[in-house]
Parts: C-alpha cells; sequence; structure tokens
C-alpha cells in the first residue's frame, strides 16, 4: 500500500492492473481450498510462498506450546490474503524488494520469536515469491544471510493487521480501512477529516492530491493502537509520508491530538477534531531518553486501495478478492468464474486474397483452415525465396511473435503468473506451438532467466546482497612522463 504517484489517476491506474493480475482468480480458488481442507502448507505453495521454517526442529528448540501456537496462526494464514495487501511500487506494481514483515509474535521464555514474510531483492525479484520464517534474532536461516533487511521492519508492519492475512479476521478490514463512516452500508464519499489533517495538507507538508489519499481519519485510532503494543495510552508517533516528509502524531492521555513536522509547525485536533494547542514532542517523534521512535504502520498510513477502486467506479466487487469483498461489501455474493474465459480459443476469421478464411487450432497448432497442406507448403517455399507471405500465414506469424496479448502476458510474467501467462499463449497458438523468434518468445525467455536468478539467491550461490557479481574496472595505464603516481591514490 506503499505506492505514490504523481496524481490520483495515474496511482487508480496502476492498481486496477494490479488487481487484475498480481493476484489470479485460480491462485485464489486454489490456496483457499487448501486453507480450508486443513493444508496450510498447500495453501502457500499454491500463493507462491517459499516455506523457510521446520516445525518439527520448532519443537525440539522452544517447545510444544510455542510450536501449537505458531501452528495455528499458519492454519489461519490465507496466504492469496496476504499476497493482495503486501506494499507496491511503482512502475509497474510489483511486490517491494527486499522487506522482512512480521506477521505475528511469540513469548517463549527467555526469548522470543517472530513471523515474518520476505520479499526477495530487487535484483532476484523474479516470479515474485515470498518467503515465509520465522526470526529468532539471529541470521541462522541462509536465506536471511543473504537478504538485505534480514530484521523485521517497524513501517511494514501486519503483527497489527491481522485483517490483512488472518482468514478469520478478514471482517476487521471495514472498520480499519474506514469504509463503514457512512449511513445505510454504502461506502463513504471522504467523511469527515480531523483538523490536523487539514492543517498537514494545506500547509506545504503534502501536495494536495497526495493529502487526499491519507487515511487521517483512521490516523489517532491506529496510532493508539501502536502505543498500546508500547505498554503505553499516550506519546508520540511518526506518520512516514513518502520521500523525506514527516509528521509527528502526539497523542495525549486526555484524547487531545498533536501534530508536529520538521521545521517547528504544528496544529493540534481535540477528540471531536477541533482545537488549536502545542505539542511537547521533537519532530523526530521520539520521547525524551527513549530510543526509536515508534511509527504508524504503512497500512494505516494511506486509503485502502481497493476502498479507492470501488469509490472511483474502476472496479466491481466481483474482481477483489473474496474476503475483501465480502468485508468493504457487505452481502455480496461472489460469481462463478468461467475457467476459459479467454476469446482466442475459437476460430478468427481472417482476410485472404479476397475471401475471408478461417484459422485455428488444429491438432494443437494454430493452423490455417481453408488452405489444403499441398498450398501451405507451396506458399512456405515461396517465402522462404523471398515471396510475400499469404495472409493467414502472416497473422499466424505475427500471432508468433507479437500478438495483441503480449501486453496481457507481460503483466502476467512480471506479477509471477507463469501458468497464467503460458494459459493465454497456449489458448492463442496451441499447446504443441514451437515459439518463433520475437517479443513473445523473448519475455518467455527472459522470465525464465529470472527464475534461475531467484533460484541461486535461495540456494546462497550468488554471494552479493547487492546483485550480481560486477567485473572489476580496468586501470589504466598512466604515462611514466608524468612521474610516479602521488602515495595514496591509485
Amino acid at each position: 500500500m506503499a505506492t505514490h504517484f504523481a496524481n490520483g489517476d495515474t496511482r487508480l491506474s496502476l492498481w486496477r492492473r494490479v488487481r487484475e493480475f498480481a493476484v489470479p482468480p485460480a491462485m485464489i480458488e486454489t490456496a483457499t481450498a487448501r486453507r480450508n481442507a486443513g493444508d496450510w502448507a498447500g495453501a502457500c505453495a499454491a500463493a507462491g510462498f517459499d516455506l523457510d521454517l521446520d516445525l518439527r526442529a520448532l519443537s525440539r528448540a522452544w517447545g510444544r506450546d510455542v510450536r501449537e501456537r505458531i501452528r495455528a496462526d499458519l492454519r489461519r494464514l490465507a496466504p492469496d490474503l496476504l499476497r493482495w495487501h503486501l506494499p507496491r511500487i511503482a512502475p509497474d506494481g510489483l511486490l517491494r524488494p527486499g522487506l522482512t514483515m512480521p506477521l505475528a509474535h511469540y513469548d517463549a521464555g527467555e526469548g522470543s520469536l517472530c513471523l515474518v514474510v520476505r520479499t526477495p531483492p530487487a535484483w532476484a525479484d523474479g516470479g515474485q515469491r515470498i518467503s515465509l520464517a520465522l526470526w529468532d534474532g539471529t541470521l541462522s536461516e541462509p536465506v536471511a544471510r543473504a537478504h538485505p533487511h534480514p530484521r523485521p521492519s517497524r513501517r511494514f508492519r501486519f503483527d497489527l493487521h491481522r485483517h490483512l492475512w488472518d482468514a478469520g479476521a478478514s471482517g476487521e478490514l471495514r472498520t480499519r480501512s474506514g469504509a463503514d463512516r457512512s449511513a445505510g452500508g454504502e461506502l463513504p464519499a471522504g467523511g469527515e477529516r480531523p483538523a490536523y489533517a487539514d492543517w498537514f495538507t494545506f500547509t506545504g507538508q503534502l501536495p494536495d492530491h497526495e493529502g487526499a489519499l491519507c487515511a487521517t481519519e483512521r490516523w489517532a485510532d491506529e496510532a493508539r493502537i501502536v502505543l498500546g503494543t508500547a505498554g503505553r495510552d499516550s506519546g508520540t508517533v511518526v506518520v512516514r509520508l513518502g520521500g523525506r516528509q514527516r509528521l509527528a502524531l502526539h497523542l495525549a492521555a486526555d484524547g487531545t491530538v498533536t501534530a508536529v513536522r520538521d521545521g517547528g509547525g504544528q496544529g493540534t485536533a481535540g477528540r471531536d477534531g477541533g482545537g488549536q494547542g502545542t505539542a511537547g514532542r521533537d519532530s523526530a517523534g521520539r520521547d525524551a531518553g527513549s530510543g526509536a521512535p515508534l511509527v504508524l504502520p504503512d497500512a494505516a498510513t494511506w486509503t485502502l486501495p481497493d476502498l479507492e477502486l470501488l469509490r472511483a467506479g474502476l472496479v466491481d466487487a466481483g474482481r477483489l478478492h473474496p474476503l475483501v469483498a465480502g468485508a468493504l461489501v457487505p452481502g455480496h455474493a461472489p460469481a462463478a468464474r468461467d475457467p476459459h474465459p479467454d476469446p482466442a480459443r475459437q476460430s478468427r476469421l481472417v482476410e485472404c486474397r479476397g475471401a475471408r478464411h478461417r484459422i485455428g487450432l488444429v491438432d494443437g497448432v494454430l493452423s490455417p483452415l481453408d488452405h489444403s497442406p499441398d498450398e501451405l507448403r507451396r506458399e512456405e517455399l515461396l517465402v522462404a525465396l523471398g515471396g510475400p507471405p499469404l495472409p493467414c500465414l502472416r497473422v499466424i506469424d505475427e500471432a508468433h511473435c507479437r500478438p495483441d496479448c503480449l501486453t496481457g502476458v507481460r503483466e502476467r510474467l512480471d506479477h509471477g503468473d507463469i501458468a497464467g501467462a503460458l494459459a493465454v499463449v497456449e489458448g492463442l497458438l496451441g499447446p504443441e506451438a514451437v515459439l518463433r523468434d520475437g517479443p513473445l518468445k523473448d519475455e518467455l525467455e527472459a522470465a525464465a532467466r529470472r527464475r534461475i536468478t531467484y533460484g541461486l539467491y535461495r540456494a546462497g550461490l550468488t554471494g552479493s546482497r547487492t546483485g550480481p557479481v560486477r567485473t572489476r574496472r580496468r586501470r589504466s595505464v598512466r604515462d611514466p612522463r608524468l612521474g610516479p603516481r602521488p602515495a595514496g591514490r591509485r
């Protein structure tokens, strides 16, 4: 939910594409069926998760009680729902790389464990895979040692937002997203904004269009949740607004909310969103004598993208994740999905030499249907000798090299939906087709290379956190007439 853009239209356009390609319906259906059957590991596999945890070893190291608590959470985990809500970046809406995000914490005697999910670094994100692991405060796992940020993030926290990954708590999304702030059960058009929201938006803290994307009406309540996890009922919580913009919210015990920004500006909102006052904390959000400041989770900072898409009329509830649609649009009944919606499986008409000819699948290969085998052999020989191809053959060649569905195939490959991309290609060219040289083949080969890179990263064979090994720059030869090189320089 951390994707920010120059204007709201671009942001919504990207999120619309993300909702179409990033978590395909087939993934949701398979993961849901396996989760309902009690197979949490199978559900993770269906949702593109790699498991970096061993429950048997966990029982020996931490005890059976800790193992059962973790197993209970794993059975409630909806990995497809978590993938749906993970933070993404522009311009393609891919998963934000190099993150370790906590899901749940467990006290275990003298130590503690944290259930985390990790996204690989950008250079190894082929397939958009996600790993599920346990963090014990050490770098005992090979994947953690190779990860650029193995420690749980303080900004991207899902332990305070179980409704974003726990199937049993998904109904809380309506309240936590602010979708219930209107009468009659309809989606709100905006709702009242606290006084501090207008203050930070219109004093130059953010441009107006970005300020409108902030979930300011929920900040005070979400900040109290953050303070509650630290055992406090008052204090300061830092809100990160992208780039280097920061806002410090101070919540007093009497319910007063004070906003402070870098540079000394400030504004206050009381329980009902009005009033003025000053803050007793610094702009970094630190209390006197404390360590790192508490940070408002990114999921609580910005308006839920699904809510924005519904309000703008860009998607209907049927295109959302079923658990999300059930929370945001109560009473919504998911419609049955066509298992073969691609029209490319049907025959197509081509204007060929003054007649309308058909092309379609024959023995698993896209072929002309109104030309005899002898005629096709003659035409292929003429093409090999430099002659113009038949319109039917030209259309088939374009389908192999640069089909109309190339953009959709590329989107699916970028988001890791290999099966969906191959289904589109097979529906167009046939399952027995041999790809010809061209952009389509290049995209499929590039996706295969990215998956190989990810496999090397998972196996610890790359040897670098920052990416592939770079060749050294060759040292230039120094002119001997310039004398010896100065000491300390090369």
